[in-house]
C-alpha cells in the first residue's frame, strides 16, 4: 500500500504537486478558500477601494484563526498579510512600527515562555498535588480564576497563560501516557490510535475537564489584568498618559473592574454548579487514581539531586512573581534572567534542550507580527476612524457607555494595545484642547480601559493571552478549536460586559 501511495506521489504533474504542496495537509476546501481570498482582494481593492478592502481581510485574518485546527493561521494568514503590502494596504515601515510599539510582549513571548518551560516539572508536580488533594470542581473552577486574576494582576497574562498551559499540558500527558502503554506502539501524545478504548470515554471527560479549567484560568487573567498598572500592556499606557501611579490607576478603575471582577468570579462557579454551555465535566476517578499514582512515585523515585531542582525552581519562581510585580525590567528580559538561572543551576548545558524550551513560543510569536501586520492595515487605511469619531461627537455617561462598548467591540477583532492606542490620543487631543473637563476626562480613561480588557475576551483575537491558548501544543489535544473557545467563553463575555456597561453607567 505504502509503495502505491508512493508511486502515486511519484506521478503528480506539476499542477498536482503545487496543489499537494499548497498548505500541505489542510483540507482541499480550505486550500481553496484562502486562494479565493487572495484572488479577490487586488479585485476589491481595484472595484470598491482601499477601505472596505481592509475590512474583508480582517474578516479573512479572522478566518484562518476560526481554522487553526485544520492549518496553523502563520502560513495562510502570512499569505494574506503579505499581500496586504503587495497591494498596498500597508507597507514594511507601518509593519516594523506596530512590531516597535510591541517589542515587550515579543520579547516576552521569546523568553518568559521558555522560561515557563524550565519549570514546568515544579509546576506540574505542585499543581498535581493541589488537583489530587481538591475534589470539587467548583473549588478548582474558582481557584483557577482567582489565582489567573491576582497572578495577572501584578504579572503580565501571557506569563500566567504560560504557566496554566504547562501545567495542563503535564496533566494530559501523564494520563494519555498512561492510557496508551497498553499498545506497546511507539508513543506520541498526538496519537488517539494507541489509546486502550476501555480509556478514551475518560479521556474524553478529561479533556473536557482541562478545556473549562482552562477558560477559567484564561478568563481570570483578564479579570485581574484589568485592575493594575502593569496587569496589560494598554493599561501601562493609559495609565502613563493620565500620570497614575500603581495605586491612583487601581483606585481611579475600582469602580468598575472591581464588580466585574467579583461577578467574573461567581460566574466561574454558577458555570460548574449549572454545569452550563458546555462546563461541568469532572475528573474522571481513573485520572485521579493515575495522576495520584504518578505523585507518589515522583516522590518515591526522587533523589537528592531531583529535590535540589525543585528547590531551585520555587527559589526562581519567587524571584519571578517580585521582580515582575515590582517591575524591575521588561517582563522578556526577566524571562531570559530566569532561563539563565535554571539552566545553570539545574544542570541544563546542551543546546539542543535549551532550544526545545522556545519550540512553543517562536511559531505564536511569528504569527503575532503577522496580527500586526493586520493592525498596520487598520492604522493605515484608519479603518476604526468612522467609528472613533462617532463615539468622541457624544458627550456625559452616553459618552462613557459607548466608549466603553466601542473599545469592546473593535478590541474582540484587534489588538487591545492599538485600540487603547488610538482612542487615548484622540482623546488626549480633545481634552488638551479644552474641549473635556479633567473629571470626565479621567472617567474616559477608565471607560477605554475597561473596554479593551473585557468585553474583548468574546473572541481569541481579543485578548493576546486567548490567542497564545489557542495556538498552543494544548489546544489540540483537548480539543479546543476557535469556535470552542468563543462558545465558551459566551457566558463569561455576556455576564462580564453588562455589568461593566452598568457599573461604567451608574457607578462611574
Amino acid at each position: 500500500m505504502e509503495q502505491k501511495g508512493l508511486g502515486q506521489v511519484k506521478r503528480l504533474g506539476f499542477g498536482g504537486a503545487f496543489k499537494a504542496n499548497f498548505l500541505g495537509d489542510a483540507p482541499n476546501w480550505y486550500k481553496t478558500t484562502i486562494l479565493a481570498f487572495l484572488v479577490l482582494n487586488p479585485i476589491l481593492l481595484f472595484t470598491v477601494g482601499k477601505y472596505v478592502t481592509g475590512w474583508v481581510l480582517i474578516a479573512e485574518f479572522i478566518f484562518t484563526l476560526a481554522m487553526a485546527l485544520k492549518c496553523y493561521p502563520l502560513p495562510a494568514g502570512g499569505l494574506l498579510a503579505v499581500e496586504a503590502v503587495v497591494i498596498g494596504l500597508t507597507n514594511p515601515q507601518s509593519i516594523y512600527h506596530e512590531v516597535q510599539l510591541n517589542l515587550p510582549v515579543i520579547l516576552l513571548l521569546m523568553f518568559m515562555v521558555a522560561g515557563i518551560y524550565f519549570m514546568k516539572d515544579g509546576l506540574v508536580y505542585l499543581f498535581s498535588k493541589i488537583l489530587t488533594k481538591v475534589r470539587s470542581k467548583v473549588a478548582l473552577a474558582f481557584l483557577f480564576s482567582i489565582m489567573g486574576a491576582v497572578l495577572s494582576a501584578f504579572l503580565d497574562a501571557l506569563t500566567v497563560t504560560a504557566v496554566i498551559i504547562a501545567v495542563s499540558y503535564g496533566f494530559y500527558s501523564i494520563f494519555h501516557k498512561f492510557a496508551a502503554i497498553e499498545k506497546g506502539e511507539k508513543y506520541d501524545v498526538n496519537n488517539d490510535h494507541i489509546i486502550d478504548a476501555k480509556y478514551q470515554g475518560d479521556l474524553d471527560q478529561f479533556r473536557g475537564f482541562l478545556r473549562n479549567l482552562m477558560m477559567h484560568g484564561a478568563v481570570g487573567t483578564a479579570l485581574g489584568g484589568a485592575t493594575t498598572l502593569v496587569g496589560e500592556p494598554q493599561n501601562l499606557l493609559i495609565g502613563t498618559i493620565m500620570k497614575w501611579d500603581f495605586v491612583n490607576f487601581f483606585l481611579n478603575c475600582a469602580s468598575v473592574s472591581i464588580p466585574v471582577l467579583i461577578v467574573g468570579l461567581l460566574t466561574s462557579m454558577l458555570l460548574e454548579i449549572t454545569k452550563f454551555w458546555g462546563y461541568g465535566y469532572q475528573l474522571p476517578d481513573s485520572v485521579r487514581k493515575v495522576m495520584e499514582d504518578d505523585v507518589k512515585a515522583k516522590e518515591a523515585a526522587m533523589d537528592n539531586r531531583e529535590r535540589v531542582r525543585l528547590i531551585i525552581m520555587a527559589i526562581a519562581g519567587v524571584v519571578l512573581i517580585f521582580s515582575l510585580a515590582l517591575h524591575l525590567a521588561e517582563v522578556g528580559i526577566i524571562g531570559l534572567m530566569i532561563i539563565i538561572l535554571l539552566t545553570a543551576f539545574n544542570g541544563v548545558i546542551e543546546e539542543g534542550r535549551i532550544g526545545h524550551a522556545f519550540e512553543e513560543a517562536l511559531p505564536f510569536t511569528a504569527l503575532l507580527i503577522v496580527f500586526f501586520s493586520i493592525v498596520a492595515v487598520i492604522h493605515d487605511q484608519h479603518l476604526f476612524t468612522p467609528i472613533i469619531q462617532w463615539v468622541l461627537n457624544m458627550d456625559g455617561q452616553n459618552q462613557l457607555v459607548a466608549f466603553f462598548a466601542a473599545n469592546g467591540v473593535l478590541s474582540a477583532i484587534s489588538d487591545n494595545v492599538f485600540v487603547a492606542t488610538i482612542y487615548m490620543t484622540e482623546t488626549q487631543k480633545a481634552f488638551e484642547a479644552g474641549g473635556i473637563a479633567l473629571d470626565h476626562y479621567q472617567k474616559m480613561a477608565v471607560s477605554i480601559n475597561m473596554g479593551t480588557n473585557i468585553p474583548s475576551v468574546a473572541t481569541p483575537n481579543g485578548q493576546a493571552a486567548f490567542l497564545f491558548l489557542l495556538t498552543s501544543a494544548l489546544a489540540p489535544l483537548i480539543r479546543l478549536s476557535y469556535m470552542e473557545m468563543v462558545k465558551l467563553a459566551l457566558p463569561y463575555t455576556i455576564v462580564m460586559t453588562i455589568t461593566g456597561l452598568l457599573a461604567t453607567m451608574y457607578l462611574l
